[in-house]
């Protein structure tokens, strides 16, 4: 077929569309080193360019992200969707572990007894008994409002947060929250536009960066 280019492998699918989108993004880019790799691996989840205008790294985001998962740390998502966007190809070699708390029973009974919603629950629990380094929140905006009060207050110091909830209630205002907070190192997409796949694609950008040495 006229223009389609013969590329089977996945590998050689992902080099490519790689190629592409540094092309497209002429130098000198808006990102560069560890950062640029990120930004790209999230325009290679979207196909969206958009990404580039809205993107928020904390200057330390990077540093930090790749420390934590070099340590073998613990991750905790807000969806099991983001959860399963971070494979455990990635994660095992690393010795770090991802968990959603979302479907566990005792989320669902702390929201009853506390008469919330399992997303803010979810952060209350992991908060209280897991401690993780980083945060992957993509799709709550309630869970980014809870960890934000959680940091404010003392009880949580995670080494970052990826917050990029997704939609038209608090998406944004979350997200503006999480870039005037200065005691933690965070990744944001700044707007309404996000998702658990986005949030996903950071992690993975990282710990490419951690597997490659």
């Amino acid at each position: 077929m006229s223009g389609v280019e013969d590329i089977r492998a996945p590998g050689d699918i992902e080099r490519r569309s790689f190629e592409i989108i540094d092309s497209e993004v002429s130098e000198p880019r808006p990102f560069q080193g560890v950062e640029w790799q990120v930004a790209r691996r999230m325009i290679h989840t979207t196909a969206d360019f958009e990404i580039l205008s809205l993107l928020r790294f904390h200057p330390q985001a990077c540093e930090a992200g790749l420390a934590a998962l070099a340590s073998g740390c613990l991750l905790i998502t807000d969806t099991d969707m983001a959860r399963c966007g971070i494979p455990k190809r990635r994660m095992e070699p690393l010795g770090c572990t991802v968990r959603c708390l979302m479907a566990d029973a005792e989320t669902a009974v702390l929201a009853r007894d506390r008469g919330t919603t399992k997303a803010r629950a979810a952060v209350d629990l992991a908060v209280e008994r897991l401690a993780p380094a980083v945060w992957v929140i993509g799709n709550a905006p309630t869970a980014l409002l809870r960890l934000l009060e959680h940091i404010d207050a003392g009880r949580a110091l995670p080494a970052l947060v990826v917050g990029m909830p997704v939609g038209f209630v608090n998406a944004a205002e979350s997200k503006e929250l999480l870039l005037a907070q200065e005691r933690v190192p965070y990744v944001t997409l700044r707007g309404r536009k996000g998702g658990s796949a986005l949030a996903a694609s950071v992690i993975n950008a990282l710990a490419e960066v951690v597997l490659r040495g």
